[in-house]
């Protein structure tokens, strides 16, 4: 029976402040659990369903009874980092923190890293989908071990799309906006009463922030970055060389949506959140991320939707999406790390990380298991989708947020140009990560 992607044990124990020993990242097989010493009591602390995470222990467990003393314990991604630093300074910390990228550079100060001289960069990329590299983005140290992935995707209602005559959701963003006229239905005052797709405003689009991170990463603008001095900074492509600098084609794309005097206009600033706007059937696209499959079937068992990949640009060599990757990682006062590190080696391998894409409805992150052609459509389409699923270091969302909102709603109030607003949303975000 195939163990985990990593071979051996954790040599020695951790000190407060770095890993100490050996621990051989690697796939080995077992014919039993002999191979694995006790993980012993592990406690952690993550952002994802409670519900979900424990039946995923649960299962793991009956798989690798090493496992059984790990806990889990549910916290929010806002409240996440503070209440880490306030544990670790009682004494009272976690030893493994689940939570993505988005909370990576808010959580760092307060993580053990694990160095490159003990998991290699060659052995990383070879066993995780290349978006888990975001975790080795902050030095020469990885800041976790990639877990599962929730990629972005598109779920679109097949009655909707059916009575309007169009036999499959687009599978590109310029066929997406000549569907417009076929699907938008509006009453007096060009008010919408059934849009095609929630796009064009911030605050009533669930995920916006994803879906503008989707739209900068497809079309080459990495939203943040170093500097040739290591200096971490945001570029929002708001400069070129020649042409439309990409940032505001970005925004001159997603805006349009919600301008009422284009022909792609089908959404607007007074209409219920969009999750619920999809999920009551008036909405025929929607942009959400591959876990929401569940809750919108639990919510409406009669809506009849389609999960499929997020459009891609038509002239783009490449595939890529924004989501959500998730990983363990180690809390600076863990009082077990040992068993930490080895409970996060076990949880890589090939049958818990299906038990955990089965349990939570995410993908994993593991390549070996993301070979696999799951048989639930939603999982196949979130599987091939976390191959090319991306992220980029931010700051907490609740500080991006305001930010990205301000950008849109300047664009659209034509407060500002494209072109000012996009410099303005660069330049505090930058301050933000400085």
């Amino acid at each position: 029976m195939k163990i985990s992607l990593f071979q051996g044990v954790l040599l020695g124990v951790f000190s407060v402040a770095a890993l100490i020993g050996l621990f051989v990242f690697a796939t080995y097989t077992s014919n039993n659990t002999g191979g694995a010493s006790a993980v012993g009591e592990v406690v952690v602390w993550g952002t994802l369903d409670r519900d979900r995470m424990q039946a995923t222990l649960v299962a793991a467990a009956q798989i690798e009874p090493t496992l059984k003393g790990v806990s889990y314990v549910r916290k929010e991604p806002s409240t996440l980092a503070g209440e880490l630093a306030s544990a670790i300074a009682t004494g009272a910390s976690p030893d493994l923190v689940l939570a993505s990228q988005e909370e990576l550079l808010a959580l760092s100060k307060y993580l053990t890293p694990i160095p490159y001289s003990t998991l290699s960069a060659r052995t990383f990329q070879n066993s995780f989908a290349a978006g888990a590299n975001i975790f080795g983005a902050l030095g020469e140290n990885y800041f976790g071990v990639p877990f599962l992935i929730d990629p972005m995707v598109l779920f679109a209602n097949r009655s909707i799309l059916a009575s309007s005559g169009i036999a499959r959701p687009p599978s590109t963003w310029e066929e997406l906006t000549g569907l417009v006229p076929n699907v938008v239905r509006t009453a007096s005052g060009r008010q919408i009463t059934r849009g095609l797709i929630a796009l064009g405003t911030y605050s009533n689009v669930e995920n916006a922030r994803g879906i503008l991170s989707t739209l900068f990463l497809q079309t080459g603008v990495p939203v943040t970055g170093y500097t040739s001095t290591g200096v971490l900074t945001a570029d929002l492509g708001s400069s070129q060389n020649s042409g439309v600098p990409p940032g505001q084609a970005v925004l001159r794309f997603y805006s349009q949506f919600a301008d009422p005097t284009k022909v792609s206009y089908t959404w607007s600033g007074s209409l219920p959140n969009s999750e619920r706007f999809f999920q009551t059937g008036d909405l025929a696209l929607y942009l959400g991320y591959a876990s929401r499959a569940r809750y919108l079937r639990e919510a409406n068992p009669n809506l009849d939707f389609v999960v499929v990949p997020v459009p891609q640009p038509a002239t783009a060599r490449d595939k890529s999406a924004y989501g959500l990757i998730y990983a363990f990682m180690i809390s600076r006062g863990a009082p077990n790390p040992s068993g930490a590190y080895q409970a996060a080696a076990l949880l890589t391998n090939p049958a818990l990380q299906e038990a955990a894409a089965g349990a939570t409805g995410l993908a994993p992150a593991s390549l070996t298991e993301l070979a696999k052609q799951p048989a639930d459509p939603v999982l196949a389409v979130g599987y091939a989708s976390a191959l090319y699923t991306r992220g980029w270091l931010s700051p907490p969302p609740s500080d991006t947020d305001p930010i990205f909102s301000s950008m849109i709603t300047n664009v659209n109030t034509g407060r500002t140009t494209l072109e000012t607003a996009l410099s303005l949303a660069e330049r505090q975000l930058s301050a933000l990560l400085q």
